[in-house]
């Protein structure tokens, strides 16, 4: 249940900010290209926390840097702080390093949650997750339709959050469980964790060019309000949350290469719909084709690379990381794409690379049956 809320909270206030992206770009005057500039922070934060907080979880477990939540969640505000591209850049920076940071712990926690359970839980987990965003982006839309500006609705959801979060880390599991003194500090190098680090690489990409994105281009090309437009980030999660709470029984009958795969390619098919329209409401149902499509990969990559390590930090951590460069290419790419071309246009490239992780989906078959028998017998 502690994990379980964490994942939850993380979601929530991740999501808020980011469904209140249209309003602190139009209070900043920023163009698309200055916007995507300025959400290079988050990925960069996370790609310089991640692979120290992996080293550090190897050796020292995943619960005391659980312990820092209440501070990450709290980071929410600073976006909202902005005065212009530049603070902008720091703000999302420091967000993205803190939940970076929160993000490698709590899924070292869930899977070490996983094996003492003895039973597969970590796509609900990432479903938590997938509602926290839903809640987040849904309360951000009514919010912003009655008016309410970023700051005061972000100071909240931060104090809130953070004491939600304190609350939580209390039910933890004790660090000795998947703590490794000797363990490596970095993840080895192998072809499997580039393969799947390339993986979450093309699905950490898609999506967050829906987080970035999806509410920009809503009320850009598709002339949706503040209101409608931070639904398209609702759907999608909430999609997302309800394909992930169905992901790990569908994984064990059906495999997860095929689970992988038929979910990349869903998820490029659904954004194809919300591009190939112009109403609100259809690039809303598109956009929560893609939650659907989109629910298993991540997870299922994760749980593939914490299964091949000594200990799941650093493996997760290198994979992770790999994956979140996603996050650091994507805002720019897009934005001076949208520039150049059009935001409707440069969402295309994101199609690609959906069925570019369809692709991929073989290399999860022999790390998730080594990680099957590793719940089954119980290895913490």
């Amino acid at each position: 249940m502690a994990v379980t809320v964490i994942f939850f909270l993380n979601g929530a206030v991740f999501s808020s900010w980011y469904a209140r992206l249209p309003s602190i770009q139009d209070r900043l005057d920023l163009d698309p290209g200055a916007l995507g500039v300025a959400l290079v922070g988050a990925p960069v934060g996370l790609l310089v926390a991640q692979p120290l907080v992996g080293a550090i979880i190897a050796r020292r477990g995943s619960r005391p840097l659980m312990a820092a939540a209440p501070i990450c969640t709290a980071a929410v505000v600073l976006p909202a702080l902005a005065v212009d591209a530049f603070t902008l850049l720091l703000a999302v920076t420091a967000v993205g390093a803190l939940n970076g940071s929160l993000d490698i712990a709590m899924n070292a926690q869930g899977l070490t949650v996983e094996r003492v359970a003895r039973r597969p839980l970590f796509n609900s987990l990432h479903a938590a997750f997938s509602f926290g965003a839903l809640f987040g982006a849904g309360s951000a839309g009514v919010i912003a339709g009655a008016g309410v500006a970023p700051l005061p609705h972000l100071a909240a959801a931060a104090c809130l959050g953070a004491v939600a979060a304190a609350v939580a880390a209390r039910g933890l599991l004790p660090a000795e469980l998947d703590a490794r003194p000797q363990a490596p500090r970095l993840g080895r190098p192998s072809w499997r964790l580039a393969s799947l680090g390339a993986l979450a690489f093309c699905a950490l990409l898609a999506e967050g060019a829906v987080f970035d994105w999806s509410g920009v281009y809503l009320a850009r090309e598709a002339g949706a309000g503040a209101r409608v437009a931070a639904w398209g980030l609702a759907s999608f999660s909430l999609a997302m949350g309800f394909g992930r709470l169905a992901t790990d029984g569908l994984a064990a009958r059906r495999g997860p290469v095929t689970v992988g795969r038929g979910g990349a390619a869903l998820a490029g098919a659904g954004l194809a719909v919300a591009l190939a329209t112009a109403a609100p409401v259809g690039g809303i149902v598109g956009f929560a084709l893609m939650g659907a499509g989109l629910s298993a990969v991540f997870p299922l990559t994760l749980r593939a690379a914490g299964a091949d390590a000594e200990g799941a930090g650093p493996a997760v951590a290198a994979v992770s990381t790999v994956g979140y460069g996603g996050f650091l290419i994507g805002p720019p790419t897009i934005g001076l794409l949208a520039d150049a071309t059009s935001l409707r246009a440069a969402l295309l490239l994101v199609c690609a690379l959906c069925l570019t992780a369809a692709a991929l989906a073989p290399q999860l078959r022999g790390a998730m049956l080594r990680e099957q028998e590793a719940v089954a017998t119980g290895r913490t």
